[in-house]
């Protein structure tokens, strides 16, 4: 039995990308790049974080994860923020 292999080109069209998002951000996390054009014109390059080289700069503040697995409305963490900031002061 032979597996067929898709081959993932580095240069996509805009459309493609965002019609098939996930797949290009696995992609990105299995260390591929890409170059995303419109209308045949080069517009902007996906690449992984490590070849930023910036990798290092990264640093988590908040894993709203943590808080609650499937995420926490925006006017909760602005509320918790303008408390946060009401105190220092």
């Amino acid at each position: 039995m032979t597996m067929a292999i898709k081959r993932v080109r580095r240069i996509i069209g805009l459309k493609e990308l965002l019609e098939n998002m996930g797949t290009y951000i696995r992609h990105a996390e299995q260390g591929k790049s890409f170059t995303v054009v419109r209308r045949s014109r080069p517009i902007f390059r996906i690449m992984p974080v490590d070849e930023w080289g910036d990798e290092g700069n990264w640093e988590t503040v908040v894993d709203f994860r943590k808080i609650n697995p499937r995420g926490v409305p925006i006017d909760e963490v602005i509320s918790s923020l303008e408390r946060l900031n009401a105190q220092d002061r």
